[in-house]
């Protein structure tokens, strides 16, 4: 790979870590031809796009994105590989579903909504993550049953009023 393509490739993944605001970076060493094709299947299937290259044009182009990424320079040893989605969840199911038939990839680290998570061990912790559009539907939800309870209180008090005012009226009369 000479100067031109190591330049073009660092551009390239400083776009998507732009664009897409969250990646995962993984272990697929000593993975065979056909175990990375499927796996390059399985992230196509999935709307994951799957980018392999070096550390250093990985960090290169993490710098270049004017990311707090410094927890996850640490990560970037051996073989990697860098899993772009626009939901936080799917590469981590992806990883999650692919260590079923063997223990790679690895989870090195991951860039998730402005935090960084190193490790492997944080792949369970990656699968919880709600995305801002479920955040966004229980912060509604909630802000709503409040709104909700006092509506049918007023309505079935409403109803047990009119009929008490009913009655006295009759009582009266």
């Amino acid at each position: 790979m000479n100067k031109e393509e190591k330049y073009e490739l660092v551009n390239a993944l400083t776009e998507q870590i732009k664009e897409y605001g969250n990646f995962y970076i993984t272990d697929t060493a000593d993975l065979t031809v056909a175990k990375i094709n499927d796996i390059r299947r399985k992230c196509f299937e999935n709307d994951i796009t799957m980018q392999v290259a070096k550390n250093s044009l990985i960090k290169k182009a993490m710098e270049a994105a004017g990311g707090d990424f410094a927890p996850l320079f640490d990560a970037l040893k051996g073989t990697s590989t860098i899993l772009f989605s626009k939901s936080v969840k799917a590469p981590a199911k992806l990883i999650k579903d692919l260590r079923k038939q063997g223990d790679k990839p690895v989870l090195k680290g991951a860039y998730v909504y402005s935090a960084s998570f190193v490790g492997d061990n944080q792949l369970d912790a990656l699968l919880t993550l709600k995305s801002k559009e479920e955040l966004v539907g229980e912060i509604i939800g909630l802000l709503q049953s409040p709104a909700k309870n006092v509506l049918s209180a007023l309505q079935s008090g409403g109803t047990t009023i009119a009929g008490l005012v009913k009655t006295l009226q009759e009582r009266e009369g």
